[in-house]
Parts: C-alpha cells; sequence; structure tokens
C-alpha cells in the first residue's frame, strides 16, 4: 500500500479524457497577428490617409513566426495551456505597432524594425527552450551556477556609463544590452530551488507575534542577503526599478513556499527602509520621488512640463475611447516614449477602453502562470512558475504604477510592449518556459497497467 506522502506527490487520477486545445490555441493565435495587422494599417491610415507599403511584409513576418510558435507547442508540448502563447503574441504586435507609430512621429530614430529583429529572436528561444527543455526539473541541478552568473550580470553595468541616469546597459559599439533582464530569470530558478529545499525550515521555526508568525533570527540570512544586494544595486547602478523587482521576486516567492505572513511585513520594512536611505542620498532616485509627489511642480517653476506631467496630460486627452492610432501627441513626452512611456501612448490613442484591455490580458497571463504553478506537483515547478509569473506582475506593476503617477517613476520597460531587445528576448523565454511546464501540469496521467 502505497503512503499518503507518495501519493500526494502523484497526484489525484484524472477524470475523463482531457482536451490539448491546440485547435483553440490556433485559432487564438491568428486572431492576435490580425488585430495587430489591423493597428498597423490604422496607423498608417490615420497619418498617411492610405495603407502602409510595409502592412504586408509586417504581417507576413508576425504571422510565420506566430505560426511556427504554435507548430512547435502542438508538435512538442500538446497540453499546453492554450492562452500562453496567444496572449504574448498579442502584447508582442501591439508592442511593435505602437512603436512603429511612434517612429512616424521621429523619423530619425526608427526602432519598429529592430524590435521586430529582436521579437524574431525572441520567438527563436521559444522555440529552442520548448523543444531542448523537455522537463523544467533539470533546472534545478543549475540554480547555484545560475545565481553566480545573475550576480554577475547585475554588477557588469557598473563598469559602462551610465545612460539617462542609470548604470543599467552594456554598450559595444551599435550594440547594447540589459543584462539585468536576463539576470532576473536566473534568480527565479535559484529561489525556486533554494525554496523548495529549505521551505520547512522556513515555515516551521519562529516566533508568533499578534497576527504574524516571524522567523528566528537565522533563518533571516538569506533575505538580508538579498535585501543587501538590492540595496547595492540601487546605490551602485542608481536603479531603482530592478531593485524593486528582484527584491519583491524573493518575497513573493518565500510568501509562496511558506505561507507566512511575517515575511511580507519584513520584506516590506527592509525595501522601504532601502529606498528611503537611497533615496536620500542619491540625487537621481531623489529627483523621481520629488517629480512623483509633485508632477506639475515642474510647470509651476517655469519650467514646462516634465515627463510625468506630459504622460498625465496624454492619460486625460485620451478619454474613454481614446484619439485613435496616430492621432495623439504622447511623442512630447522625451527620449523615454518608446520605453516605459509607451504606455501613455496606448492610454491616449486607445483611450480607458484600450489600457484596461491591455491590463487584462496582462492579468490573464499572469494568472495562467498562477494556475499552471498551483497545478504541478512537484516543489520546485509550483514556485518556479508562480515566480516567473510574478516577475511579469511586478514590472507591470512598477511601470505601469510609475507612468499613472502612483509610484516613483522605475525606468523599467513594460512587458512585450516596450522597445528594448533585452527586454523581449527575456519575455519569451518566460512563456516558454511556462509553456512547457504547463504541459507538465495538464498532461493526464498513463494508465495504470495490470
Amino acid at each position: 500500500m502505497a503512503s499518503p506522502s507518495a501519493a500526494a506527490r502523484s497526484g489525484p487520477p484524472v477524470a475523463g479524457p482531457v482536451k490539448s486545445r491546440r485547435n483553440t490555441e490556433l485559432a487564438l493565435v491568428v486572431g492576435a497577428v490580425l488585430i495587430a495587422v489591423f493597428g498597423y494599417v490604422e496607423v498608417g491610415a490615420n497619418i498617411d490617409g492610405k495603407l502602409p507599403s510595409g502592412a504586408v511584409g509586417y504581417g507576413a513576418a508576425l504571422g510565420v513566426l506566430a505560426l511556427l510558435a504554435h507548430g512547435v507547442v502542438r508538435w512538442k508540448a500538446a497540453y499546453a495551456d492554450p492562452l500562453l502563447l496567444p496572449i504574448a503574441i498579442l502584447l508582442n504586435g501591439i508592442g511593435l505597432v505602437v512603436i512603429y507609430r511612434l517612429d512616424r512621429a521621429t523619423p530619425k530614430s526608427a526602432a519598429a524594425p529592430t524590435q521586430l529583429l529582436w521579437s524574431a529572436l525572441g520567438m527563436a528561444l521559444f522555440i529552442g527552450v520548448v523543444i531542448l527543455l523537455r522537463d523544467h526539473k533539470i533546472l534545478q541541478r543549475y540554480a547555484y551556477i545560475g545565481a553566480l552568473a545573475a550576480l554577475v550580470l547585475m554588477v557588469l553595468p557598473i563598469f559602462f556609463p551610465p545612460v539617462y541616469g542609470a548604470r543599467i546597459w552594456i554598450k559595444a559599439g551599435p550594440l547594447s544590452l540589459q543584462p539585468g533582464e536576463f539576470a532576473k530569470v536566473l534568480l527565479a530558478v535559484f529561489f525556486a530551488a533554494y525554496l523548495a529545499v529549505h521551505r520547512d525550515a522556513l515555515a516551521l521555526t519562529g516566533r508568533r507575534v499578534w497576527r504574524f508568525q516571524f522567523p528566528r533570527g537565522r533563518v533571516l540570512g538569506p533575505l538580508l542577503l538579498i535585501w543587501a544586494v538590492s540595496v547595492g544595486v540601487l546605490v551602485l547602478e542608481t536603479d531603482l526599478g530592478q531593485s524593486l523587482l528582484f527584491f519583491g521576486l524573493f518575497v513573493v516567492m518565500l510568501y509562496v513556499a511558506t505561507a507566512r505572513t511575517g515575511w511580507i511585513a519584513i520584506g516590506l520594512i527592509l525595501a522601504a527602509s532601502g529606498v528611503a536611505v537611497v533615496g536620500w542620498l542619491s540625487p537621481h532616485v531623489h529627483s523621481r520621488v520629488s517629480d512623483w509627489l509633485d508632477p506639475l511642480g515642474s510647470i509651476a517653476a517655469g519650467q514646462g512640463a516634465n515627463q510625468i506631467a506630459q504622460s498625465l496630460f496624454a492619460f486625460a486627452w485620451g478619454g474613454v475611447l481614446g484619439a485613435g492610432l496616430g492621432l495623439g501627441h504622447s511623442i512630447l513626452i522625451g527620449f523615454a516614449a518608446k520605453s516605459d512611456f509607451i504606455l501613455a501612448t496606448v492610454g491616449e490613442e486607445l483611450g480607458l477602453v484600450g489600457l484596461v484591455a491591455v491590463f487584462l490580458l496582462y492579468a490573464l497571463l499572469i494568472s495562467r502562470g498562477f494556475r499552471t504553478g498551483v497545478a504541478l506537483k512537484d516543489p520546485f515547478g509550483r514556485l518556479l512558475a508562480i515566480g516567473l509569473a510574478a516577475i511579469v506582475g511586478l514590472q507591470l506593476f512598477v511601470v505601469a504604477g510609475g507612468v499613472l503617477d502612483l509610484i516613483p517613476l522605475t525606468g523599467m520597460t513594460l512587458p512585450f510592449i516596450a522597445q528594448g531587445g533585452s527586454s523581449v528576448v527575456t519575455n519569451w523565454i518566460i512563456v516558454a518556459l511556462l509553456v512547457r511546464m504547463s504541459d507538465v501540469a495538464r498532461r493526464p496521467l498513463p494508465e495504470a497497467r495490470p
């Protein structure tokens, strides 16, 4: 007779046949491509009064890449979640359309063709991960090597000159790379591996104070180390966004592993204290906090509208239904219009309706990642899937919160939509890992032989 623990690991038997839903995924993929092509056509029609000359090539390129990705999922991950790939394609397509629209306002700095090449590279890596990674548990073996590589990637930008006040880029001639984007995936793998092994020690020890369960002092070591690394990155690179992302990721995964609210309380206290100290010492971070507290202060001082003020004006001008693709003025925001402030273009030209639709796409992508994690039986896979989905959620929160003036501006890129090769490639890798793990979670158990 099998032990209760063995029965829990094997999971309950699947009732009835499990459908692969690949035809549903195909229909959604085709719909996502058509929506992106329609947006591209609308930009040309609103600006020039005719169809853009590159509409056929753009639609063909995006369609071929999307169908190749779907074909590989149908071949290698037949039971994967049918919503992950179509949502990623639609968000990526929306990003290409909005970047192309902003290129029309800045003809000397066209970024849409380059972004399409990076998107193609990201989808190629998606295909490679789905084909080559047969079992996600293999990643657990290389967790500490990945953590070391992540630390190296986080430190490298310190030796390069700052870009717009932050040291987050590695530049070699025309090529630029943001290594922190790759570090976040490696850190998620390490956190999942570490917490899968030590979760009992973190959850079952500690002292209860009022309604919170606080861990013992010697167990706080990993959290304090991650907090110190996050503050160090913020001090040396003046990068508020990555610090919040790394530290927030660890606290979220720690809470999922232990179900102890004490970790959330400690994490919030450490994060707030680190940001407060660095915000007081670093002029770059201090200026962002000042703009957050008084976004219209530059206008009152006679210096004109700053980026936050221009962003708020763009959202206000868009109203409920938006001005229409190609008919807004969000390019007045300046140099960051195609990166984190690209959300202002979405709000101005697609309105509140389009903005909510984009947020719902992100929410659906994150929730399907969480659902995949809940369905997985192994602790490492469960934590990794939830951690990868949390990366997208945290990045969306810090970007949207900064652009909407809910939190200080962080300078991070909006997943899949904003300009940035490192970001789009990394997010396609995240979707590939979620697709592979969702295939394991949804795949029916083999029938028992007599």
